[in-house]
């Protein structure tokens, strides 16, 4: 696919609600934004309206990511990370935010909350077997490779 341009439809289902656009160019990801006005208290998780629907392609999935700055600044970040949006889902993209930080955030009608990348998904097949081939790591679990 390379530089092919990917075509995402997208359903306003509320009239101020805002596509999906990059803040730079170059950015591989493109912000989502918050059609509701509401209060996140610390430790509290709520699905974040963003009053759009997505026609994502077959062959490819939206992944909701979350955005740095928020993060970093106010301890707000998207749990189920990165969230899908399967290609036949039709209903309204919803971000599930949660405040990690100390005091109360407000979410305002318009603000960044979280990103989009679209991505090819390959087309798998799952093949029992009776062996695997060896590696340097092996059956190590978690931790193995150190902090």
């Amino acid at each position: 696919m390379g530089n092919d341009t990917v075509t995402v439809r997208v359903k306003r289902l509320s009239p101020d609600a805002v596509l999906p656009r990059k803040a730079k160019e170059g950015d591989v990801a493109f912000d989502l934004f918050s059609a509701v006005d509401c209060e996140l208290q610390p430790g509290m998780r709520k699905p974040i309206s963003t009053g759009l629907a997505m026609e994502i392609p077959k062959g490819f999935e939206g992944q909701v990511r979350p955005r740095s700055g928020l993060a970093m600044r106010e301890g707000i970040t998207t749990l189920n990370t990165p969230g899908t949006i399967d290609s036949g889902y039709r209903g309204e993209v919803k971000v599930i935010l949660i405040n990690h930080g100390e005091k109360s955030f407000k979410v305002e009608k318009g603000m960044r909350i979280a990103q989009l990348a679209v991505r090819s998904v390959p087309k798998v097949e799952f093949v029992a077997s009776d062996t695997l081939e060896d590696t340097e790591r092996g059956e190590d679990g978690f931790g193995s490779t150190g902090l």
